[in-house]
């Protein structure tokens, strides 16, 4: 089995993957990178660091991050002020008014950062020039007695790398799985002091930074968007923070818009209609495009109340990013950029199946939701139900995919065996699960795309990439005209490979 979770206590698969995500984990190759502190010895180097100075405001649960460092000892010389302003009144008086009336949002992390930041620069840049300014401040639903608020909330850093530099900033959003408020707590206040840890020390391997925010906290949080913003950062893309949140274990899914910019589902999909079409897109062809085209005008008609809150995102999985039992960061850049310039958003996800990214959409009480896939990945995904549950339990396996609230649409492909189109309903399925399969068709839980264009069906994405290694003029014509030119400009999936290799 692997892990690809970096903590050095974990040696079984975690409970964020479930039994549907897989992690590669490398003890020995974390260790190599950097010791793995504890949260007082990570305070206390902070403390002692003469060049570092800050606030923290902190609302919801308690001043869990300053604790930290008052108690590692000289928080003098790093503890600017602490606060927390519960009281609404008091809060929107300090930091202004939410017009949705939401206080735990991204929104009010960043009215929290402008304010108290600005304060620093005003009171102190002239009396500390040599100082790096920086604030911490977080807004959190810990769980309640009644246990209906699970815990979440938003933590951010603004911080200077250089005295008089530009101020930047980190901004994250968390899921807390202790199952009492005091454990929560404490977990909020151990990832605070690993936030502002990373900043001063892991900023030059994004890979270890991602990381680092789960030192001492594997299983009791999830964090499930990070982003990096500041002039010292323009060099980073958001979208591999993404992709090392997933790779790391400290998130299943993780999102980025159409624009290369991390986001939370809560920011946009809130209430809505989603559409989610999963695939390799090693390269988008124009088959994928009517995967989206006929999948939209299908979902609008038959499936969506309100078009206008219908939504549509592209899933990548990392076993669809893994060649050869790695994953090549610079292969997963060049779908992420085709996706994007074709307009899209996308979710990276660690799910084989679909259940666990069913599970983490159900929080943002999505109101319809449609999953595309290939009729080849279904037939995969039944044989692998079907194979995996001979115990008594196919009815509940099948269930926790093919519920009410989701319609499962199937785009067709000519398959090698039996060498014919095949779709939904002409799928060949293992005898003892037919009937349950001729159910779940018949109450259109799972349904064949209709509409498309057959003639595109003769595309075959390995062929595409070896036209494209080859140099020849195929996959031009097969791939949708904004994506050529991206090709060849950034030498994407080996573009032109072995005609370089026979020049040589």
């Amino acid at each position: 089995m692997r892990f690809r979770s970096p903590d050095k206590m974990l040696n079984v698969l975690h409970v964020l993957g479930g039994n549907n995500c897989s992690y590669l984990y490398s003890s020995n190759q974390i260790r190599m990178k950097r010791q793995i502190l504890k949260t007082q010895q990570k305070a206390l180097e902070i403390n002692l660091d003469k060049t570092l100075y800050g606030t923290f405001a902190e609302i919801g649960a308690g001043q869990e991050v300053a604790r930290n460092f008052f108690q590692a000892g000289a928080a003098a010389g790093t503890i600017a002020k602490t606060m927390s302003a519960y009281d609404k009144t008091y809060s929107d008086a300090i930091y202004g008014e939410e017009k949705s009336g939401r206080y735990v949002c991204e929104s009010r992390l960043i009215k929290m950062l402008d304010h108290e930041y600005r304060l620093m620069e005003e009171r102190l840049t002239y009396q500390m020039p040599d100082t790096n300014f920086f604030v911490f401040a977080d807004t959190i639903a810990a769980i309640n007695y009644q246990k209906t608020i699970k815990g979440q909330g938003w933590m951010g850093v603004r911080f200077q790398m250089t005295p008089d530099g530009p101020a930047n900033d980190l901004h994250l959003h968390v899921k807390m799985k202790d199952n009492t408020s005091h454990l929560q707590k404490e977990a909020i206040g151990m990832l605070g002091v690993n936030m502002i840890y990373a900043c001063y020390r892991y900023t030059d391997d994004m890979d270890v930074f991602t990381q680092s925010l789960l030192d001492n906290l594997w299983g009791r949080v999830e964090i499930d968007m990070v982003r990096i913003v500041g002039e010292d950062f323009d060099h980073v893309d958001n979208r591999l923070l993404s992709f090392y949140t997933v790779k790391n274990g400290l998130s299943p899914v993780a999102i980025f818009d159409k624009n290369k910019k991390s986001v939370h589902a809560s920011e946009f999909l809130w209430k809505k209609e989603l559409i989610v079409v999963r695939g390799h897109f090693r390269p988008p062809t124009k088959v994928t495009l009517d995967a989206f085209e006929s999948a939209y005008k299908q979902f609008i008609q038959e499936e969506a109340s309100d078009k206008n809150r219908v939504r549509i995102i592209a899933e990548i999985t990392l076993d669809y990013l893994e060649l050869d039992g790695h994953i090549d960061e610079k292969d997963y850049i060049a779908r992420a950029e085709m996706l994007n310039a074709l307009g899209y958003n996308v979710i990276i996800s660690n799910c084989a199946n679909h259940e666990k990214l069913i599970e983490y959409l159900s929080d943002y009480r999505i109101n319809n939701l449609g999953l595309v896939i290939g009729v080849r990945e279904l037939s995969e995904i039944i044989k692998e139900k079907y194979f995996n549950n001979q115990d008594g339990r196919l009815l509940i396996a099948f269930g926790e995919l093919f519920n009410r609230h989701i319609t499962v649409y199937v785009y067709p492909a000519i398959m090698e065996e039996p060498g014919r189109l095949t779709t939904a309903k002409t799928l060949m399925v293992p005898d003892g699960i037919h009937f349950l399969y001729k159910h779940l068709v018949d109450n259109r839980q799972i349904v064949e795309i209709e509409g498309y264009d057959e003639s595109l069906l003769n595309i075959m994405p390995w062929k595409v990439l070896e036209s494209i290694k080859q140099g020849d003029t195929y996959w031009e014509n097969v791939i949708p005209q904004p994506l050529v030119e991206l090709i060849k400009k950034n030498k994407y999936f080996d573009y032109n490979s072995k005609q370089l290799d026979l020049a040589q």
